[in-house]
């Protein structure tokens, strides 16, 4: 019965200015209660760690805001223990809102039942994850609408989505993908794993001197992970018809009260260009769509899809970190049991 289990769950003690502290977390422990009708109980195994966590910290979010005592928010992959629904029986795999805690009880609902015959569990947060390939998927395919020809800039590009958003512009036929990152070894792993034509260093490079290097003809599109000067920097840089999608403002979030916004963003008007942001949930009538897709491409290689994964729910604020610090490549996971 559900009352063997004791969830130790993360709740919001205070909340964060700016990088998220240890001390603006604790941690409590509580009995599992037993299953009221409708609901299923499950074993959180990985939770994908995403920068929407960092805005839900804080009041008024654009995604429902934690309250201080409440579980920390994140989407995550566990096992079903106990049920109280015939669709989930125990052993299944569920995606979720899980939170950050061992144990999660929610409605069946609230849950898709995962087939992991084809595919492990965490490429569900991953390349078939809606907060990374589903994103990347529809921000590249329909909001940039990369099309043959295009030159595509993505910022952010060796975090989660970055990465897989530009091969997803390879992909759909673009000439050349440049992608922008923090370090000489991001900017190899972009190059030399991903297949990106270029990397640009934004911490030892002059990111526009080397996008009139690289993209002489201007930049068709840009995909957006980061906001700031690397936007700016690229706006200087677009080319009659340009599209830029703003999928996250890495640079901006811990600071939401006072965004900056592009000081460059007449180069729209000069260039007839557009910048368009989206949210992937618009987007949820054609999920399958997505998932199939990307699969294949994840079959037969031309989509890779690297996993850092971090261990134990006491990490989770280091992981979060992390996030925003740069010290990962590919798709942050933090596995709880």
């Amino acid at each position: 019965m559900a009352d063997q289990y004791v969830n130790r769950r993360m709740v919001l003690a205070a909340r964060p200015v700016g990088l998220p502290a240890d001390s603006d977390f604790e941690f409590i422990e509580q009995v599992v209660e037993p299953l009221a009708p409708g609901m299923v109980l499950v074993e959180v195994n990985t939770l994908s760690i995403d920068a929407f966590i960092r805005t839900v910290l804080d009041e008024g979010s654009y995604h429902q805001s934690v309250k201080l005592g409440g579980t920390v928010t994140a989407l995550g992959v566990g096992r079903v223990l106990e049920s109280m629904v015939p669709q989930l029986v125990p052993g299944d795999y569920v995606f979720g809102p899980l939170g950050a805690q061992t144990f999660a009880s929610l409605p069946a609902t609230t849950l898709r039942k995962l087939d992991t015959s084809v595919v492990a569990p965490s490429a569900y947060l991953g390349a078939l994850g809606m907060t990374t390939g589903l994103t990347a998927y529809f921000g590249i395919f329909e909001v940039g609408a990369v099309k043959p020809g295009d030159n595509v800039v993505v910022s952010g590009a060796a975090g989660a989505v970055g990465s897989v958003a530009g091969q997803l512009a390879r992909i759909a036929g673009a000439s050349t993908v440049i992608g922008i990152a923090g370090g000489p070894h991001k900017a190899a792993f972009l190059v030399d794993e991903l297949g990106f034509d270029f990397a640009i260093d934004y911490k030892n490079e002059d990111v526009s001197a080397r996008l009139r290097e690289v993209a002489p003809k201007g930049v068709n599109v840009m995909f957006d992970n980061v906001g700031g000067d690397i936007l700016d920097a690229v706006l200087e840089q677009i080319a009659q018809g340009a599209r830029i999608v703003i999928c996250g403002a890495m640079s901006q979030y811990g600071q939401m009260q006072h965004v900056s916004g592009p000081r460059n963003y007449l180069k729209l008007a000069e260039r007839h260009s557009r910048m368009e942001g989206f949210a992937v949930t618009h987007f949820g009538s054609r999920f399958g769509e997505a998932e199939q897709a990307l699969g294949g491409w994840l079959g037969d290689g031309r989509l890779v899809v690297r996993e850092h994964i971090e261990h134990g729910l006491d990490s989770f604020p280091a992981t979060l970190r992390m996030l925003f610090t740069g010290g990962h490549h590919g798709k942050l996971l933090l596995s709880v049991s």
